[in-house]
């Protein structure tokens, strides 16, 4: 059995700058530090953090009064900071910047009037906070059927924009069909969804045709792990979501000569090889390295952190 290992895989800099956050400041206000909802969403990130005295929490009052928090990588709404001002707490902000770009947007064109249409999942914390910066006006859609029931008038000024996280393929027919209703629709000149959420799935897609399974490494919360899973679907592959080597079913390979392996933008390295390492156990022989593209983006840390 050979196991095609694409490359990216893993840890995007935004993941990687919001762990940054959290240990650089735990080394300089020691444990413990509070984090507004998971820092990333994968479950060995945040027992890592949590060993080392990161406490995450989802309502600012389990927070002390004056204590430090960290916002986490999926970006909060703008009711979270100011409950977090009238609680004196002192704020660090993991906000992945590619997520504060779509914030950002969303009041810009709010501001200039526009009605605002956000493509992604309605429970996705990221979703969440960027609903919040506009929610009068903001609608939010989940798929093509949804398009059917948006009844804005033609002389309303619109303007949609996407979840960072989400399927490429999703978005095109979305995007379409978006256009063919509100042809005058506006929206940013370059694509919102992460650029390693589109190099992951991208790479994905050019092995596929070529393996007879996929396993995607990653959180099953994960928002761009399970787009991964959906895309080897899509392409009528079987594929599988496992977070540790323990999840690894042996009766999956049964008659299978080849299988890709990725993971989701939040999945940690080690991870990854231990599962590789399981796979021996089931007849793997061969690996082969699969390079789609080098990143090699750096996000810096905030600037209270920077000397750390």
């Amino acid at each position: 059995m050979k196991l095609y290992l694409i490359r990216p895989r893993g840890f995007c800099a935004g993941v990687v700058r919001a762990i940054n956050i959290v240990e650089k400041a735990l080394k300089l206000y020691g444990a413990p530090i509070y984090i507004k909802h998971e820092i990333v969403h994968n479950k060995h990130v945040v027992n890592s953090l949590k060993e080392k005295g990161a406490i995450f929490v989802e309502d600012l009052n389990e927070i002390p009064m004056g204590s430090k928090v960290i916002y986490s990588a999926h970006g909060i709404s703008p009711q979270i900071r100011n409950e977090a001002k009238k609680r004196n707490l002192i704020e660090i902000d993991a906000t992945c910047g590619l997520v504060t770009k779509i914030h950002s947007a969303v009041k810009r064109y709010a501001s200039k009037g526009y009605k605002i249409i956000l493509i992604g999942k309605k429970k996705h914390v990221e979703i969440i906070g960027i609903y919040n910066e506009a929610p009068s006006v903001t609608t939010i859609i989940e798929n093509t059927k949804d398009i059917d029931l948006l009844n804005f008038k033609k002389e309303e000024k619109l303007f949609f924009i996407t979840q960072t996280t989400l399927s490429t393929d999703d978005v095109i027919d979305i995007k379409k069909s978006l256009l063919n209703k509100y042809p005058n629709i506006e929206t940013l000149p370059t694509s919102s969804i992460c650029y390693a959420t589109t190099n992951r799935q991208n790479a994905l897609k050019e092995i596929t045709n070529n393996v007879d399974l996929v396993l995607v490494i990653g959180d099953p919360t994960s928002s761009n792990s399970n787009r991964l899973k959906e895309v080897a679907i899509k392409r009528n592959k079987m594929a599988y979501l496992v977070n540790s080597k323990d999840e690894i079913d042996p009766k999956w390979f049964e008659g299978i000569n080849s299988i890709a392996m990725t993971a989701g933008a939040s999945t940690p390295e080690n991870i990854v090889q231990s599962c590789i390492e399981k796979l021996y156990d089931f007849g793997l022989k061969e690996i082969e390295e699969i390079i789609y593209k080098k990143e090699d983006v750096i996000f810096e840390l905030p600037t209270q952190l920077l000397n750390v």
